[in-house]
């Protein structure tokens, strides 16, 4: 899946030989499976015994005489090809504009146009004359809104939340758009009136990372060297709505183009049909022609489950205008419409893009100094220092013998060497190697490192720390403790939720060990994962409540910064705090989740022994890919630092908590999965049994 986007050959796997048999009585791996193969929940009952011969990520016994898993031959110094450091001019932006409004002009839909380079920043945003000043964000089924639901925010926040998922999902590998985004961040995938029953988007969760209040994604406004330095935030988040799309200059991603003009913040929630309103997506394809993104990686040349991923419903045969002749900008400022600013994200100009891979862009090529391995990159401050250097842990007030930097050096060299042997599950063309994002925390989520592929989509960096911090948390003695101190009413149910759920009123003390996959599990509108008529996870709301902008405590967290940001674009107030959540503040001066939690899988929490020091988070590829490197990248780095780090024992592990349900045997939570045969440089498969 893709960071739940790949093809997933791995849904009907087991997680631990200690739970075959009872994994003989589950069912949450037949939707995914029957979805994979076309042969439906019924076709695949005499494949049940195959399910359990195939092995195991995720539990097994402990090895006495650990080694690295899979070493591999030697290999060049370099295996990546960097992306080209080229950028949008201010030239290119205004004809990207001119284009969508001349196509809004041709439809007679005034429209709000904005458009961002690689890295988030906002080179410039038009407003037409006549355009809906404000959107709605889509309510909830059963008309009771919460979170962000039924809130009614400016055009601009929506455009720019657009261009950004646009720009961040993609890479020189993949292309997709917000249409993408929404088919694969609801509860069923693929989403359609025939498909529930089937498990949930594998990027579930992903629209509440980039955040307005993320201590990763920089603010615009600084000055200096630093003007440009990203990824920038998004003020919603990434975007489910279709309207937005990656920009692309010979090839290479230079940014992206969103637009609002009806004035709905939704979703699809049919992939089998065409929308009827195709305003929002076809006036931004006329912003893309020529700039397109190369047909060989859109989203449509990528499949999950067996299931084509959707680029667009609109086509250049749908368009009413001719973007070869678009207005003159000088024709149409101040006349069709104007330059605008949001609040926080731009200024009333036309900007150029910054080069990715420059310093400028705030992403560039690691130095032997900073990191080993030559294909790493790095995020920088603009003046050349490295934003994320490797350093031990922060937390010797709460832990011990915190981490120290030669651990969390051995975890990402090793954790970047699995990436670059890896297969990429998103990438085109088949067979190019994995490119991912890979950060490391100690137990109070502060950032002890953080390096990435040359070429991974930035989307990866804020949601690859949200992991890390996501495990760290969840698998923390206090995370009960903090999230009953949360000021929601709301945050604090989900305490009472989850341990009646399992029927553990210690539950939350760190008693196990949580990955992201596990947490997801919990977190999910059915339990098991996709299965209509079962209750909902105790994370999630439930399935009347539930929408992609209001999916649990993922969106409960977070709700106050988001009012806070609409009132700031409405400059009815102060800008949001540079730390989302509300629980209470560290001496470092922020949260435990300072960017929020993430509900997708790819993370692992690190230990000593049997005690909680950090954890590493992995995002950019399929989640199973990003489950197997940061599950790998923990096992070799703790050989390599001699055996003093590892992952967690066996028995805290959180696939040995099995929730009890009506007419059911019970069903075990899943720690890691990591897909079969991954290694370009070898043929072995079973990569992560018996660690």
């Amino acid at each position: 899946m893709i960071d739940a986007w790949s093809v997933i050959l791995t849904k009907v796997r087991i997680h631990s030989r200690a739970v075959v048999q009872e994994r003989a009585n589950e069912r949450e791996w037949i939707p995914a499976f029957a979805g994979m193969t076309g042969l439906g929940r019924k076709g695949i009952a005499s494949l049940t015994s195959l399910a359990f011969v195939l092995a195991s990520c995720g539990g097994g016994g402990v090895d006495n005489n650990p080694s690295p898993a899979a070493t591999p031959p030697p290999s060049p110094a370099t295996v990546y090809t960097p992306p080209a450091q080229i950028a949008l001019s201010s030239a290119e932006v205004t004809q990207i504009i001119t284009q969508s409004v001349g196509e809004a002009q041709a439809r007679g839909r005034p429209a709000v146009i904005a458009v961002v380079d690689r890295v988030g920043n906002v080179l410039g945003m038009f407003r037409m004359t006549g355009a809906f000043p404000n959107m709605t964000i889509a309510h909830a089924p059963n008309g009771m809104d919460l979170d962000a639901q039924g809130l009614v925010v400016p055009q601009e926040g929506g455009a720019i939340a657009k261009a950004i998922t646009g720009a961040y999902l993609s890479s020189g590998g993949n292309a997709f758009s917000s249409r993408t985004a929404s088919q694969i961040v609801q509860e069923h995938f693929p989403p359609a009136p025939t498909t529930p029953g089937l498990e949930s988007g594998p990027l579930y969760g992903v629209q509440f990372s980039q955040l307005p209040c993320s201590d990763f994604n920089t603010r615009f406004g600084a000055i200096g060297p630093a003007a440009l330095i990203g990824p920038k935030r998004s003020p919603l988040g990434l975007s489910a709505d279709a309207g937005g799309f990656p920009l692309y200059k010979n090839g290479v991603l230079v940014g992206g183009v969103g637009v609002m003009s009806d004035g709905v913040y939704d979703f699809d929630p049919n992939i089998l049909d065409i929308d009827g309103n195709l305003d929002d997506e076809t006036i931004a394809l006329a912003g893309t022609i020529g700039f397109d993104a190369p047909d060989t990686i859109r989203a449509n040349r990528i499949t999950v489950d067996g299931t084509s991923l959707r680029y667009s419903d609109a086509t250049p045969a749908d368009l009413k205008s001719n973007p070869a002749a678009p207005p003159s900008f000088a024709s149409i400022n101040g006349t069709v419409g104007q330059l605008v600013p949001a609040p926080g994200f731009n200024t009333i100009a036309i900007i150029a893009g910054a080069a990715y891979g420059s310093e400028a862009s705030g992403v560039r090529a690691a130095t032997p100094a900073e990191f080993s391995n030559r294909d790493a990159y790095i995020f920088t401050d603009g003046s050349g220092n490295n934003r994320y250097p490797i350093k031990p842990g922060t937390d010797g007030a709460f832990v011990a013998a915190p981490l120290t930097a030669a651990e969390v050096r051995a975890v990402l060299e090793e954790a970047f060497t699995i990436m670059s042997r890896a297969r990429g599950q998103i990438r085109q063309p088949l067979d190019s190697r994995a490119q991912v994002t890979i950060s490391v925390t100690d137990t109070t989520g502060a950032p002890l490192g953080i390096i990435r592929g040359p070429d991974a989509p930035v989307f990866g960096a804020d949601v690859s720390l949200q992991k890390a911090r996501t495990a760290a948390f969840f698998s923390n003695a206090v995370a009960g403790q903090e999230l009953l101190a949360d000021p929601s009413p709301d945050v604090r149910s989900f305490v009472a939720a989850v341990r009646a759920f399992l029927n553990d009123p210690t539950a939350l003390t760190g008693k196990f060990a949580f990955t992201d996959r596990a947490n997801g599990n919990l977190h999910r509108p059915f339990f098991p994962d996709g299965e209509v008529g079962r209750p909902n996870g105790p994370f999630s709301r439930s399935i009347a409540q539930f929408n992609p902008f209001s999916d649990g405590l993922q969106s409960a967290l977070i709700n106050p910064n988001l009012l806070d940001i609409l009132a700031f674009v409405k400059l009815q107030g102060p800008d949001t705090t540079p730390y989302c959540t509300r629980m209470p503040l560290l001496p470092s001066g922020k949260t435990r989740l300072a960017n929020g939690i993430q509900i997708f899988p790819g993370s692992v929490p690190i230990y000593r022994g049997g005690t909680l020091v950090g954890a590493i988070g992995i995002s950019g590829d399929g989640i199973d890919q990003d489950d197997m490197i940061g599950f790998l990248g923990l096992y070799n780095g703790g050989v390599k630092a001699g055996g003093t780090i590892n992952e967690a024992p066996p028995a805290i592990r959180a696939d040995q908590i099995v929730v009890q349900l009506p007419n059911s045997p019970g069903v075990r939570l899943r720690y890691v999965s990591c897909p079969f045969a991954p290694f370009l440089d070898t043929p072995e498969q079973n990569v992560c049994e018996g660690r």
